[in-house]
């Protein structure tokens, strides 16, 4: 059986330096096309890497841009995606982006490799994030039946990844006992089920609805809302989020105020708002050609937003505790859980 690859302190070392080499290229291109990048130079701008843009979990981030929320505070926010959230961090921490929209529990993992980070704006209460059974294996029941089976998640090191290991531990199962596979999500992981890669696989919306409808998979466990979250993990799971170097955020606390306005804006807008008005507002791209599936999955998930971009209560001590369980930068490690998120910028959003 294939060994499990963690991603460590050496491992992330080597991915930060390569994100910072992509980093430092774009900034290249960037400063070479003369009169046009000078000009935009005089406004705020702001990089946030996103873990998948098109998913649903992080439609906050792209109705502040869509609605002009960003504009609005003068700031002009370029949105970048990377397939899988630990990518996406270690894009923030070799300096290619300011911030993340990604998953909170990525804020302690760090901390335990002695990088602090924290989240600022909460969007998710809950994952959002389903794991997925291939209806050629119909008898398939609970994580323990995937002894030996190829497993997809988004990447090593994701939150799907740290997502999968805690349930199959908590089926009587180490993450040994499977085959993980990085298959990405979207189009790759539905391609990857079609192909008879992968036995099963965690993904969210609008994923999950796309492989149900083309009869390639069925749900086995459900986290995108409060009550499965609960069965699932054992309390709330606070996850979509975006969150920042605490060293960033203490030396430009004006922006960071100015991103906790936008997005809580797009948090209200969201909670007022039907599926169908949201979608109207999203790139036409996100619907993978299927509008009605797009806005069906929204209105059955977008319960798992905030309204205020707090952090729910008792939320991290959920994901600490499941991180614990099998986590090496975080098992034994003390973790500080009051500095991997601060409410102080969405306390002072003002009422629009």
């Amino acid at each position: 059986m294939r060994p499990r690859q963690r991603v460590g302190t050496l491992d992330r070392q080597g991915a930060i330096a390569r994100a910072f080499c992509r980093g430092a290229t774009a900034l290249a291109v960037a400063f070479f096309v003369g009169p046009v990048f000078l000009a935009s130079a005089k406004a705020e701008d702001v990089s946030l890497m996103v873990g998948g843009i098109e998913k649903q979990i992080y439609l906050p981030a792209v109705l502040a841009d869509r609605l002009g929320y960003f504009d609005d505070e003068g700031l002009t926010v370029h949105l970048l995606s990377e397939p899988a959230g630990v990518e996406a961090a270690d894009e923030m921490l070799a300096g290619a982006v300011q911030g993340v929209i990604g998953f909170y529990d990525h804020t302690i993992d760090l901390q335990g490799l002695g990088k602090y980070t924290e989240s600022i704006v909460q969007f998710s209460s809950s994952p959002g994030e389903v794991e997925m059974i291939s209806n050629r294996l119909a008898h398939l029941r609970t994580m323990a039946d995937l002894k030996g089976m190829h497993v997809g998640i988004t990447d090593l090191g994701s939150s799907t990844d740290f997502l999968t290991e805690y349930l199959l531990g908590k089926a009587g199962l180490s993450f040994d006992s499977v085959f993980p596979d990085p298959i990405g999500a979207g189009d790759s992981l539905i391609s990857a089920m079609k192909q008879n890669r992968v036995e099963a696989a965690m993904t969210t919306e609008p994923t999950v609805s796309r492989l149900i409808k083309l009869g390639l998979a069925h749900v086995m466990i459900d986290m995108r809302n409060a009550e499965g979250t609960r069965a699932a993990l054992g309390g709330i799971y606070p996850a979509a989020c975006l969150y920042v170097q605490t060293a960033w955020v203490d030396s430009h606390p004006e922006t960071a105020q100015k991103l906790a306005n936008a997005l809580v804006r797009a948090l209200r807008f969201i909670a007022g708002h039907t599926a169908e008005e949201i979608a109207e507002h999203v790139p036409h791209d996100f619907y993978a050609g299927d509008k009605v599936l797009y806005v069906q999955a929204l209105e059955s998930g977008k319960a798992m937003f905030t309204i205020d971009g707090r952090m729910p209560q008792r939320g991290p001590q959920t994901v600490l505790s499941v991180l614990k369980q099998f986590n090496d930068n975080v098992r034994g490690k003390q973790i500080d859980l009051s500095r991997t998120y601060s409410d102080r910028f969405v306390e002072q959003v003002p009422q629009r």
